[in-house]
């Protein structure tokens, strides 16, 4: 049986859904828990709808950072993408920080993944190389052709412009 929450997951447009968790706090946790389990159609919605419904660095998602970390990997693309637009918008202490700069190598690196979940994995790459300038030969070598070949016009553009941003730093 369907809960509220997954009801209006996949029933409601983003505004409701968003009206919804807004008049109903009780359901934040539920809609954590279900971002980052494989209980689809709901969880990859439910990682869509915090995404579109927290702060910057929201308290809220503090605690669970962690466990969004640890449960990237095993997600599809869009999830992936979606759990990582959620902690591009956190703050992460040096150790979450290095874990998921390393799980976002690995995901940049993989030239058959989706675009978009490669160019938001590149995003949190560049965020943290410009706290680390010592990352930047590592930069150089993951804007490589062999890695850029394979995205569309678009995304090779912002990433290029991502990269000279960064060389002006």
């Amino acid at each position: 049986m369907e809960t509220a929450l997954e009801q209006i997951l996949t029933s409601f447009c983003k505004t409701k859904m968003i009206s919804y968790l807004t008049a109903h706090p009780e359901d934040f946790k539920e809609a954590v828990k279900l971002a980052v389990s494989d209980k689809q159609p709901y969880s990859w919605r439910a990682a869509w709808l915090l995404w579109s419904f927290i702060g910057e660095n929201d308290l809220r998602i503090q605690g669970h950072i962690k466990t969004i970390i640890d449960n990237i990997s095993t997600k599809e693309d869009g999830h992936q993408r979606e759990l990582l637009k959620i902690l591009l918008k956190m703050k992460l202490n040096e150790e979450q920080e290095g874990y998921l700069y390393s799980l976002c190598v690995s995901v940049w690196e993989k030239i058959n993944k989706k675009p978009s979940v490669r160019y938001t994995a590149f995003r949190f790459i560049i965020e943290i190389a410009k706290k680390h300038s010592d990352l930047s030969h590592e930069i150089t070598y993951l804007a490589h052709d062999q890695y850029l070949d394979t995205l569309s016009p678009a995304v090779k553009k912002s990433i290029l412009k991502m990269l000279r941003e960064i060389d002006k730093n």
